[in-house]
């Protein structure tokens, strides 16, 4: 690679790294807060655990809209391009981020208060299910076809990223604060500072170059004069592949919402620890995570996108059980290795995914595939994840029901991934991805 190239990439990979990370801050944001605050103050409740139940429930709301924003931004995003829609999806998270920071709570607005939140949460929900699609191939399209699984890689650091500066922002309010005020006012801070986030992100964003896989691929059917609706094409020619990304994250979405989200429901509610010891080990375990990413994507670009990812799969099934006898411990070192060997493990399957989504559909119809396949597995995976953690946790009194249901979802990512084919290496440019969606279509 050159070096201008080499620096050119190297532009766009942080400008969409820095969007990814603001992204995630304010969805991560809501998921701490959904097990640390909302609880108390939008769904009082005498029972702990069923007011985070009912906290986690907004939660899964937003995963509801992913695929609906995946599908609506998918489809103008392989019609207009990458840059417009990320800049979109990036305004319309952080200004709803930004408005849950000033909305009343149960306690001076009723039944209000749980609907107006519930309603932002669908807009965050929304704008992310455009963005990580759109933010995976603006890197995938403008990087080269040798070092994709590494460049790919990096978008994917945001969920780290902004999951480390939403625990980095709460751990420092919640231990500078008493609890009283933390619950008064202080839980508004990190909402509100979305707002600085946003300004900075648009105007990184805005200087970004339109993908020119994409620009090529715009220009040959503005030749052919050829109109096509995304949705309509994906489902009919890369069904195949759709399903196999619904397959492929099921494991890798699960587990992640089980370390980051789960783990401080059982800190605080099941082993009766203070609320800083989960909010560290998910604030250390989620900067190795950070760093650890692009490794794995980068081995993917050597041996190859599915033994990485199978790699992260099967060590998840077992570490599942690991996991909990470890935060059994109430040691806080060891609740902290615990969730960061969990964590690199979970890096496995996440480091070669963009590569190896973006690597199964053609051109024309790769930001509908991608995102509508990814944030579908959202709704299976992700949304319920921390809702069936907890009832299993509640109803059994054991963590061995969650540990099962963890492994159960990696059982079914390592079927999707051995009935995927390997793509590192491949072009992205039509001609062979074409050639290959020809192959499986009816």
């Amino acid at each position: 690679m050159s070096q201008p190239h080499r620096s050119a990439i190297a532009k766009i990979v942080g400008a969409s790294l820095i969007g990814t990370t603001i992204e995630w801050y304010d969805f991560f944001l809501y998921t701490s807060a959904a097990a640390l605050v909302f609880n108390k103050l939008f769904f009082p409740t005498a029972d702990p655990l069923t007011g985070t139940l009912l906290a986690f429930l907004t939660y899964a709301v937003g995963f509801l809209a992913r695929p609906v924003g995946g599908l609506v931004f998918g489809h103008f995003g392989d019609r207009l391009g990458r840059k417009k829609l990320l800049v979109v999806s990036l305004v319309l998270m952080g200004g709803s981020t930004c408005l849950m920071g000033v909305l009343p709570t149960y306690a001076s607005a009723g039944v209000a208060a749980p609907l107006l939140l519930t309603l932002l949460r669908l807009v965050q929900g929304f704008a992310l299910g455009g963005e990580w699609g759109g933010a995976v191939l603006i890197v995938s399209e403008h990087g080269d076809d040798r070092r994709r699984g590494f460049w790919a890689s990096w978008p994917q650091c945001g969920a780290p990223g902004g999951n480390l500066l939403a625990t980095a922002v709460l751990a420092i309010l919640s231990a500078t604060q008493s609890d009283a005020t933390f619950l008064s006012w202080g839980w508004r801070v990190p909402f509100l500072l979305s707002g600085v986030l946003l300004l900075i992100g648009l105007w990184i964003r805005l200087a970004v170059a339109e993908s020119p896989v994409f620009l090529a691929a715009q220009a040959q059917a503005e030749a052919r004069t050829e109109k096509h609706v995304p949705v309509v094409d994906v489902f009919r020619h890369s069904w195949r592949q759709v399903l196999i990304t619904i397959g492929a994250r099921m494991a890798e979405n699960v587990s992640y919402y089980v370390l980051t989200a789960f783990i401080l429901v059982y800190v605080t509610t099941g082993l009766h620890l203070p609320k800083g010891v989960g909010l560290s080990a998910v604030l250390i375990g989620s900067a190795v995570h950070f760093v650890t990413i692009p490794v794995w994507g980068a081995l993917s670009d050597r041996i190859g996108r599915r033994p990485v990812y199978l790699t992260g799969a099967i060590g998840m099934a077992v570490w599942g059980f690991a996991f909990f006898a470890l935060l059994d411990t109430k040691s806080s070192a060891v609740i902290v290795l615990a969730t960061i060997v969990g964590l690199v493990l979970h890096g496995a399957m996440y480091g070669p995914q963009a590569a190896f989504f973006a690597e199964q559909f053609p051109t024309r119809v790769r930001y509908t595939g991608l995102s509508v396949g990814g944030q579908l597995s959202s709704i299976a995976a992700g949304a319920v994840a921390p809702l069936i953690a907890v009832a299993l946790f509640s109803a059994w009194k054991s963590t061995v029901p969650v540990s099962l249901y963890v492994a159960a979802m990696c059982l079914l990512t390592v079927i999707a991934l051995l009935a995927a084919r390997e793509t590192r290496g491949q072009s992205l440019h039509d001609d062979s991805v074409d050639a290959e969606a020809a192959t499986v279509s009816p």
